[in-house]
């Protein structure tokens, strides 16, 4: 019976989403005063009516909606491979196109070293969520050490061409 697989890996960056719900929020009550208190002021040239109002309250959503998108970030792992959202791309990544799994002292997040060379930032890895970040990226690189030893395993021997026969 082969041994089990480690178990799947799903990660989100907890502070930063805390960060930039309550940097919405107060984006959205922000704008809701200045619309609030727009329709009391004038310029003397414009005078400013319900629909700039509500012109602003809709500026706010929008500015709200724009900082939310930057904590979607999120990996998810398996067997199979990963899936990381960064921001506003994602990525499939097979685990035969990891080469390792990075978490420098000094770095904000998590990065995959790839087989072609490129990095491949993982900012749901982030070092402001501490332990959380850890543990993800241990389930990470066990992921990792089971595919390596189960394609090493799979791969049939390799002919020692330094001593042929």
């Amino acid at each position: 019976m082969p041994p089990t697989p480690p178990p799947p890996v799903s990660a989100v960056p907890r502070r930063l989403r805390l960060i930039t719900a309550l940097a919405a929020a107060g984006l959205v009550a922000a704008m809701t005063v200045v619309a609030v208190l727009l329709k009391s002021s004038t310029t003397g040239v414009v005078s400013f009516q319900t629909a700039d109002q509500l012109a602003m309250v809709g500026l706010g959503l929008a500015m709200g909606a724009g900082v939310l998108v930057v904590g979607r970030s999120r990996v998810d792992a398996d067997a199979s491979g990963l899936r990381v959202r960064n921001v506003m791309i994602n990525h499939e990544v097979p685990w035969g196109a990891v080469r390792a799994v990075r978490f420098d002292q000094h770095s904000p997040w998590a990065t995959l070293l790839l087989t072609n060379d490129d990095e491949l930032a993982v900012s749901a890895v982030q070092a402001a969520d501490g332990e959380r970040a850890l543990v993800a990226v241990r389930g990470l690189r066990a992921l990792l050490s089971d595919h390596q030893a189960r394609a090493a395993a799979a791969a049939p021997p390799k002919e020692d061409l330094l001593y042929p026969d």
